[in-house]
């Protein structure tokens, strides 16, 4: 049984045929009864035949009549997410029994910049829908995960690239931006509080000179390795930092050419895999890195 809040506030229990779910969504996406009844394959009678019988069902009218088409009530816009979410749940399940269970181990080495961010909730979510995968997790810099590939250590790796290779997987560009919380206004401080790397290499080769050509006095007033001490300094107001675009803490956000800075580097999110062969779990787990990077792909580059 399925609880449907209502507009009003009011609840209904009900036992809502999936099939209605499917020929509901196929009027939403294609706007018009009889467009439905192409793209599932029936006709157009039996199409409003359904969503009559759903309306009954609910008691509620979810759409507007229109001369060419239909377009959705309040209570037809409410019905969407539920309906979407029952489908995805009985197509997620249908794949779980059809596909072979998957077991053995793999090893993933992951960027810490996306310890927080992107990956922890699809890494449990597939091991958690893979119970027999022993999946282990290393964060580590760019440079480590890919000796621990050559050194078979590691199954797969996502890394950073400043230049595209011609190895692995390109997931997304993920630039590395100047960010600032706007409640402390540390950017607009001279010299300019920054959050650095306790290494110094990379903020000497890339982020330092991105302040150097603005002609932007600073001063390190902060270092640590992990980038999460990073996020740490800019969302609490001690200093600006240089973070992937995807991972700016709630509440901060990216110093544009608009605030005098700009982007300090084009980094490329690259997938790679141990050159020694793979197994299906290990291509399980690299479609849910790809799945799981897939959002960025469009993103703001």
């Amino acid at each position: 049984m399925s609880a449907i809040r209502m507009v009003d506030g009011s609840t209904m229990d009900l036992a809502l045929d999936s099939d209605l779910m499917r020929t509901f969504l196929a009027v939403v996406e294609t706007g018009s009864v009889t467009r439905a009844a192409d793209e599932i394959g029936r006709t157009q009678s039996a199409v409003s035949m359904q969503i009559r019988r759903l309306e009954e069902t609910l008691g509620q009218a979810l759409f507007v009549r229109l001369p060419r088409g239909v377009t959705l009530t309040a209570e037809g816009s409410q019905l969407v997410p539920h309906a979407r979410r029952v489908i995805r749940s009985l197509e997620e399940a249908a794949l779980a029994l059809r596909a072979k269970p998957l077991d053995g181990p793999v090893r993933v080495g992951i960027p810490e910049e996306y310890s927080e961010t992107v990956l922890p909730q699809a890494l449990a979510a597939f091991a958690s829908r893979h119970a027999g995968v022993e999946v282990t997790v290393r964060c580590d810099h760019s440079d480590p995960h890919i000796a621990a590939l050559a050194a078979d250590e590691l199954d797969l790796a996502v890394i950073f690239e400043k230049v595209r290779s011609s190895e692995g997987e390109l997931m997304c560009m993920d630039p590395t931006v100047w960010v600032t919380n706007d409640a402390f206004g540390q950017h607009l401080q001279r010299p300019l509080p920054v959050a650095a790397y306790s290494r110094p290499d990379w903020c000497n080769q890339y982020a330092f000179q991105s302040l150097e050509r603005l002609a932007i006095d600073y001063r390190v007033v902060f270092a640590c390795d992990p980038s999460g001490g990073l996020r740490t300094a800019v969302r609490t107001g001690l200093a600006v930092a240089f973070l992937t675009r995807s991972t700016i803490p709630e509440g901060c956000r990216e110093l544009t050419s608009d605030d005098g800075f700009g982007m300090i580097d084009s980094t490329l999110t690259v997938l790679r895999r141990n050159p020694r062969g793979s197994t299906p779990a290990i291509d399980a787990l690299a479609a849910m890195l790809r799945d799981a990077f897939r959002p960025l792909s469009g993103a703001r580059s």
